[in-house]
């Protein structure tokens, strides 16, 4: 991965984007894109959409979420600690000691997330797994007024937001779902712009509330209506204990992108990926969904009259936690798959399967 590119990557994982609060990460994808893209917009959702040669006969769309799953300020009580609610899905084991910022009007409020000590925890309490209700942040307040002076009701809650390098060009981060995957299309597209005229209209969306229902992928597909489209996502990867490949298949970092196969991903979409590692010697993995995956994907593929969809994902390690971790070179072999893919869009394509 180029230096600039990391870099990048880097500064999206350490802005935040809490579903319904992607604003902040948003302006720094209209940023990347407008040296890029003929046109870059902001749809009445929240959505940015940039497109290149728009007006062409085949409309192809890159599609990654930027949101990330985190919490809303409830409730602040009279000693000013303040309890919170989930958006999108938490394993409340993975906040307890967290360090978190709670994203103000006024800036960033650092806080902790708290629970009683285990020394104080009766018998039967230390044999239940804690609830979000059990839980609270300390701002250091001296009361709820305090408190109240500095944080609202509604703002909304990231745990720290820490980017780190570790050995054999891995990372870790909060949010790497799917920051990673919002990485790749941008990065795919600036790509694909790169090598030459399009033989495609080329639109790639970074999507928001993916966490919460799909809902960003739903509407700016519906605005591009696109031919064919590929959502980029993370994967579980499962190459660390306790995790069993019979029923969760065999994905590994660094061995290259994924690959989906199964009924929501368009037989043509996956067949033309496959070839497109190949020709350009891209390690591929693949992976199986008996169902609608629970990614932007499902919602491409249903939009107005269908659409022609694949699902291509970078492996990650400890999903919806504060270490999710990939290969970094997972990543750029992803957005070299999708630059080629597109750069294949040549001629009429019948994508009937």
């Amino acid at each position: 991965m180029e230096p600039s590119a990391r870099d990048f990557l880097f500064r999206l994982l350490e802005t935040p984007s809490p579903s319904g609060y992607e604003q902040p990460i948003q302006r720094l994808v209209r940023e990347y894109l407008g040296p890029v893209a003929d046109a870059v917009t902001t749809d009445s959702h929240g959505n940015v959409i940039g497109a290149k040669n728009a007006t062409a006969s085949t409309r192809m769309l890159l599609a990654g979420h930027c949101d990330q799953i985190g919490l809303i300020v409830q409730y602040i009580d009279g000693d000013g600690f303040i309890s919170v609610q989930p958006i999108g899905g938490w394993d409340p084991i993975q906040l307890v000691g967290a360090r978190v910022t709670i994203w103000t009007a006024a800036g960033p409020v650092p806080g902790v997330m708290s629970r009683k000590p285990i020394h104080l925890l009766t018998d039967e309490e230390r044999k239940q797994v804690p609830k979000m209700k059990d839980l609270w942040i300390d701002i250091g307040a001296a009361d709820k007024a305090d408190c109240e002076a500095a944080v609202r009701v509604g703002d909304c809650v990231t745990l720290e937001l820490k980017a780190q390098e570790l050995r054999n060009g891995r990372a870790c981060s909060v949010a790497m779902d799917d920051k990673i995957g919002l990485w790749v299309v941008l990065e795919a597209f600036r790509r694909a712009v790169a090598a030459g005229p399009l033989p495609c209209g080329l639109f790639v969306a970074s999507t928001v509330q993916e966490e919460i229902g799909l809902r960003g992928a739903q509407t700016s597909s519906h605005g591009v209506d696109p031919h064919v489209a590929i959502a980029v996502d993370v994967t579980h990867a499962t190459d660390c204990p306790t995790i069993d490949k019979k029923s969760e298949g065999d994905v590994a970092l660094g061995r290259g992108p994924v690959v989906f196969r199964g009924p929501n991903m368009n037989p043509h979409v996956v067949n033309r990926l496959l070839a497109a590692g190949k020709a350009h010697d891209i390690p591929v993995q693949l992976a199986a969904s008996g169902r609608a995956t629970p990614t932007d994907a499902n919602v491409l593929q249903t939009t107005r009259s269908g659409v022609a969809t694949g699902l291509v994902s970078v492996p990650n390690r400890y999903m919806h936690s504060a270490v999710e971790t990939v290969a970094l070179a997972d990543a750029d072999r992803a957005a070299d798959l999708l630059a080629a893919f597109v750069r294949g869009l040549e001629g009429p394509i019948d994508w009937a399967p």
